[in-house]
């Protein structure tokens, strides 16, 4: 099991979190992105550049990606493809991508992409705070938790 960072666009405080996460869960971690991001490289932490291009490092994270390996990504049709090949999804702000809920994110963005084509101001994400970073800790610890319990 391994858990793949779509690292282009991961907030600072969640690099940190899962730093520490895969040393203390020793669960191999690879953090993919068209871009340098420093990150220390130790036995569970590795660091993937791919070539520059939209969806590069997505399409590489699939390409890679087992059945059961964990994604980081506040990308919604990365998080569909990976919910497709039977992996599991978690978003930078604690939410768990499900087979359920997918479709109507997809359908959303998807939504809300067309408005922006068409000069409509959608407004951005609202800010990365504290409480999302502790929602992401936990949801990440139950997660590496329940993995433990399956081995």
């Amino acid at each position: 099991m391994r858990i793949w960072v779509d690292a282009d666009a991961c907030p600072r405080p969640i690099r940190d979190i899962l730093l520490r996460a895969a040393e203390r869960a020793k669960v191999e971690t690879v953090f993919v992105a068209n871009r340098l991001v420093r990150i220390p490289r130790t036995a569970h932490v590795s660091f993937l550049r791919v070539a520059s291009g939209q969806d590069v490092a997505d399409q590489e994270i699939v390409r890679r990606l087992a059945p059961g390996d964990l994604v980081i990504t506040a990308d919604i049709p990365l998080a569909a493809a990976v919910l497709e090949r039977g992996g599991h999804a978690l978003d930078p702000r604690g939410e768990i991508y499900s087979s359920e809920s997918i479709g109507a994110r997809l359908s959303i963005r998807n939504f809300l992409d067309d408005l922006r084509s068409t000069g409509v101001e959608t407004g951005g994400p609202a800010a990365f705070v504290q409480s999302d970073r502790q929602a992401f800790a936990n949801r990440l610890d139950a997660w590496l938790t329940a993995q433990a319990r399956n081995r």
